[in-house]
């Protein structure tokens, strides 16, 4: 079976980016064992790309050989989500303990932390899935909207992912009961048949310029981390229902969706990307200082992601550095 993969530099870009987003930067996976102890993080590390990197390359392949869109691609990582949570590591059904901590018993019913499960399914949608194909976009622009890897590649990726997931499963323990099962499978089903079936220019940007500046698109980007910190805190006090944080939750999630589909355009669409995605990533540099330096190395995370976004900065004013300048005064009428 022939494998061939092109271009090489943004698939590699992408199987790192996916699992370092929500591992490395979360402080899910600790960076310091990369120096005290190589041979476990490389474990640890691949297993994730295997995880995470095939995954979010599957979505992407999908994307582009069907001429999908973003709606696609979020639906794509919601049902990745699903897989992840529920079918490999299945934190969906844990009632105690790290990583699901009181959200455990706080809106826990018929086996299901079904407010841990929409929060984790969106977060996978958005940061493990849509914004690092979104970051590779920006530093590999060239082909974005075209195939990468050949029938061999796919069926081998592919292979790799489902391995992964079934290792998991199996050495996880704890899974979904017989109906939990067969409900996720269903919204799995249905995630999927709905991103093959939208049309690709769903949530496409509308043409002409932004109505909206760099800091209100910033502020849109970290409304989901946002509303995901307020829910934690919610949940820690048990203030309202668990219902009311997740109809909440859900509320902040298509409000930044309405509000980059209703005021970003098509003109200087990449630096609206870039600012987007500056928005995404700036809280977690935030939460990464205030509650989880103790964590050796999660700063350093931090901050090579803060590098990574100046230099997209950079790369894209150098692709396009008529933006930079300022337009010129219309001539006045000639005497």
């Amino acid at each position: 079976m022939r494998i061939l993969i092109r271009p090489r530099w943004p698939v590699l870009a992408l199987l790192l980016l996916a699992p370092a987003i929500p591992e490395l930067l979360t402080g899910s996976t600790p960076i310091t064992p990369l120096v005290l102890d190589p041979v476990r993080f490389a474990v640890s590390f691949l297993l994730e790309i295997g995880l995470y990197g095939t995954g979010a390359l599957l979505i992407r392949e999908f994307a582009a050989r069907a001429q999908k869109g973003w709606a696609s691609i979020l639906l794509l990582g919601a049902a990745y989500g699903i897989a992840e949570e529920g079918f490999a590591v299945h934190t969906f059904f844990q009632t105690a303990g790290s990583p699901v901590g009181v959200l455990g018993s706080y809106g826990h019913a018929f086996g299901v932390d079904w407010l841990w499960a929409l929060g984790l399914t969106v977060f996978h949608a958005t940061y493990s899935i849509a914004l690092p194909i979104l970051l590779t976009q920006l530093a590999f622009p060239e082909g974005k909207g075209s195939p990468w890897l050949d029938g061999g590649s796919i069926v081998a990726v592919a292979a790799i992912y489902v391995a992964v997931v079934a290792a998991f499963a199996i050495l996880v323990g704890h899974g979904p009961s017989p109906p939990a099962l067969a409900f996720f499978l269903a919204v799995e089903a249905a995630l999927v048949a709905l991103a093959a079936a939208l049309p690709g220019d769903a949530l496409k940007s509308r043409p002409g310029p932004r109505r909206i500046g760099r800091v209100g698109l910033a502020l849109a980007g970290s409304l989901e981390w946002d509303a995901w910190i307020a829910v934690l805190i919610v949940a820690s006090a048990r203030a309202v229902p668990a219902i009311a944080a997740g109809v909440a939750l859900a509320l902040a999630e298509l409000a930044a969706l309405r509000l980059v589909v209703d005021r970003v355009g098509s003109d200087d669409l990449d630096r609206s990307k870039l600012w987007f995605a500056t928005g995404m990533l700036v809280p977690l540099f935030v939460w990464d200082g205030a509650f989880e330096s103790r964590i050796p190395g999660i700063l350093g995370v931090a901050a090579v992601f803060a590098v990574l976004l100046l230099w997209l900065a950079r790369r894209i004013d150098r692709r396009d550095p008529a933006r930079l300048r300022p337009t010129p005064p219309s001539p006045g009428p000639e005497p």
